[in-house]
């Protein structure tokens, strides 16, 4: 079920789940082993916590191998900004923004992105707009071409820049539920276009190529869907880059596919 409010405000009341999400801005991506660790509370009582922080979306659990590993989500407090923090007074409002502020934040020692939102829409319309380009055109001035087929390269036309690389490929392709690929390489071009320096387009250029990975879970009349863009080296510039542009980005797939009209 999707959470709401009144979910977001109930797990943010207990100190406990307060601090086990202070323990993940300090560092993001932590096992339940990692964050009972030192703390005063069993691990069942840890695992309670992070349940009701899961629900409530602040939360988003990634499994890697026999792990299950805990990231922040800065989705609900977002939304809960944009709808209601003009009715707050201002210490009110100032502690809604610094929560925001923090929940956003991924530490550079464990750079991975990952965020997780409800889109009202179904899983076949949700990956027609991931993979098709009059749709990922749209809503992300950007497209593909490839078959999507583990394995294919990609070409991607990225805001009018062709960006071809025998590197960019499919990495996994099941329609409706899960999609991932490697990033693309910043290119001459690419570095024009985004207005770096010389030194910092050497250093894009120079870092290991990333992924990103797009899982897609009905749930009722909408979709869930976690965004997990990794591996990255540690300090990367690429990392810092993504971090801050997904969130737009995926608020304008979200518009487009509930409104029809695109934030870009």
């Amino acid at each position: 079920m999707e959470p709401i409010a009144g979910d977001v405000f109930k797990a943010l009341a207990d100190q406990s789940r307060r601090h086990l999400l202070d323990r993940l801005n300090d560092r993001n991506g932590q096992s339940l082993l990692e964050l009972t660790a030192g703390l005063d509370m069993t691990r069942q009582s840890v695992s309670k916590h992070l349940a009701i922080l899961e629900a409530a979306n602040l939360v988003t659990a990634v499994r890697r191998g026999r792990e299950r590993l805990h990231y922040l989500n800065p989705v609900p407090i977002n939304e809960i900004a944009e709808r209601w923090i003009n009715q707050y007074d201002h210490t009110r409002v100032r502690a809604l923004s610094d929560l925001k502020h923090a929940l956003e934040e991924i530490p550079m020692e464990n750079p991975e992105f990952v965020y997780t939102t409800y889109i009202k829409t179904t899983p076949e319309r949700l990956w027609q707009a991931l993979t098709e380009p009059s749709f990922t055109g749209r809503w992300w001035e950007t497209t593909f071409q490839t078959d999507w087929k583990v394995g294919s390269p990609m070409i991607w036309d990225n805001h009018g820049v062709i960006i071809a690389d025998p590197e960019q490929i499919v990495l996994q392709a099941d329609p409706y539920t899960k999609l991932a690929y490697t990033w693309h390489s910043f290119t001459p071009e690419m570095l024009a276009k985004i207005k770096v320096d010389n030194e910092v387009g050497a250093k894009l250029a120079s870092e290991q190529r990333s992924r990103v990975t797009f899982e897609l879970e009905p749930v009722g009349e909408k979709v869930k869907l976690t965004v997990v863009h990794d591996n990255f080296e540690m300090g990367s510039i690429a990392a810092t880059m993504v971090r801050n542009g997904w969130p737009s980005v995926l608020s304008s797939l979200k518009t487009f596919l509930e409104t029809g009209e695109p934030l870009v």
